[in-house]
């Protein structure tokens, strides 16, 4: 039996679809929503369909933007020879919130999960490689530290060593199976400072 409206029932469905946000949090938020100042929802709703139909990958690292470079990347004081290269773009996000890192980033999107049916050619691998022809210096493999992430880290250090370019990994400190996302800026700024040569 329902409990609510269809309109209400039709929000929840939509809310818990979320990644993290289950059936008894999906009802909180609905209620929430339906609660707010009309003004309130209609630019909530505004702020989604903007982002969704606006936000596009940036041109040189394929972080998520609204420009065709990102911040980082359009920013001549960052050192463009240093690339980390990080999974997705809310581990960037973790390593940016060090303000340690002064370098530029790639972002894969994903990781070689050959269980999952995810191989090279899935990943941001050949644009990294295209960026690499121009004046790189060092790579600093910063993928996770599950198996995907470090079979993903091999796989990279394999293509680039033979270029002669510099091929470092993040260091211990950061926990195995852990995501960077959650781990602490103290963590990944030793992390950084005590990466090793692959």
């Amino acid at each position: 039996m329902d409990l609510y409206s269809g309109y209400i029932n039709r929000l929840i469905a939509e809310l818990s679809v979320l990644p993290g946000i289950g059936n008894k949090t999906a009802q909180r938020l609905a209620f929430h929503i339906i609660n707010m100042k009309k003004e309130s929802v209609e630019k909530l709703a505004g702020a989604m369909v903007e982002a969704r139909n606006n936000v596009k990958y940036c041109n040189e690292c394929f972080t998520l933007t609204d420009s065709d470079l990102c911040p980082v990347c359009a920013n001549p004081a960052r050192n463009h020879k240093q690339i980390m290269v990080v999974e997705n773009t809310r581990d960037m996000t973790a390593y940016e919130k060090t303000c340690k890192y002064e370098g530029v980033y790639h972002v894969l999107h994903g990781a070689i999960n050959p269980s999952l049916g995810i191989g090279p050619n899935d990943i941001r691998l050949a644009e990294l490689l295209k960026r690499l022809q121009h004046d790189a210096e060092e790579v600093i493999i910063a993928t996770n530290s599950s198996i995907e992430g470090e079979t993903t880290a091999m796989y990279i250090s394999k293509l680039i060593k033979p270029s002669g370019i510099r091929v470092t990994r993040i260091a211990s400190g950061v926990p195995v199976g852990g995501e960077l996302e959650y781990i602490d800026e103290v963590t990944l700024t030793r992390a950084l400072d005590a990466r090793v040569e692959l």
